[in-house]
């Protein structure tokens, strides 16, 4: 398996260099290459929601 970014333990960051970093919060994955466990038990499924976002409107003009 490769990366299950649907998990809340699931952390992507961009460095000012561009490199992106790839982190499990809780440590559970395989180092190189980053990589999920396949059954991983530790997934949970992020949760998002919608509440406070605001959609910019486009201007039908």
């Amino acid at each position: 398996m490769a990366v299950n970014a649907e998990c809340r333990h699931y952390v992507m960051q961009s460095t000012r260099s561009g490199d992106k970093i790839e982190r499990c919060k809780l440590g559970a994955n395989e180092a190189l290459p980053f990589a999920c466990p396949e059954g991983c038990v530790f997934f949970e499924p992020r949760r998002v929601s919608s509440a406070g976002w605001q959609v910019p409107r486009s201007d039908p003009g």
